[in-house]
């Protein structure tokens, strides 16, 4: 079959891998606190923040890690059986963490999630399964195609950060350069495992990352 054969075959296998998508994560609203959070070793309040920068980068981060992790389990409904399973299965583990990681940021800093959540949801996991059923190279180019535009946009977040107050969101800082890298390591994980042998990589890839900008674009936003 060839990659417009496969990609049909995806798109028309989405509505019984919506089944698959029960385990999606129901996220609260309502997160506002009254006490007021210090991270003692910077000297950053709740109160003393820039909220708007803080706001819009802590939504978008969650969402990306949100849909990061649906996308991950699109991949394992699929190959998960495979000989690749174990190592989706430990990117996604690291994708688990980093989503922990961003909940708490949301309480902390009083951060409404994006009101796309339900469509990432279900746009993840057909991403992730649509991918797999080109086979482990298929999910190889995808996780490259994601995780290089997800470690691009840490980036502009931690120019952003040390242009406002390096000192100040020092720990915030720590945080995204380390999940950064962490992605960057995925990103070369997809590499090594063949990434490129999937049919029609550039085309694939770039169209993979379109979808991450507009995503990005609009969970920032919205």
């Amino acid at each position: 079959m060839g990659y417009a054969g496969s990609v049909a075959v995806a798109a028309a296998s989405a509505s019984s891998l919506w089944r698959l998508c029960s385990g999606a994560q129901r996220f609260p609203f309502g997160y506002v606190r009254s006490a007021s959070i210090r991270f003692y070793s910077t000297g950053m309040t709740y109160e003393n923040i820039n909220h708007a920068t803080i706001d819009r980068i802590i939504r978008v981060d969650h969402a990306g890690e949100y849909g990061a992790n649906r996308i991950y389990a699109g991949q394992m409904a699929v190959l998960g059986r495979t000989s690749v399973g174990p190592l989706i299965q430990k990117m996604w583990d690291q994708e688990k963490d980093h989503l922990k990681k961003f909940n708490e940021l949301m309480i902390t800093f009083r951060v409404r999630p994006t009101i796309l959540m339900p469509l990432w949801n279900i746009m993840g996991f057909v991403l992730g399964a649509g991918t797999a059923m080109l086979g482990k190279e298929g999910a190889m180019a995808c996780t490259v195609a994601v995780e290089e535009s997800i470690a691009h946009h840490y980036n502009n977040q931690i120019r952003t950060l040390m242009e406002e107050d390096p000192e100040k969101y020092e720990e915030l800082l720590q945080i995204i350069k380390k999940i950064r890298d962490e992605e960057l390591e995925h990103h070369d994980t997809g590499l090594d495992h063949d990434a490129e042998l999937a049919p029609a990589y550039i085309i694939l890839k770039n169209a993979i990352q379109v979808g991450c900008k507009a995503a990005i674009y609009l969970s920032e936003r919205i």
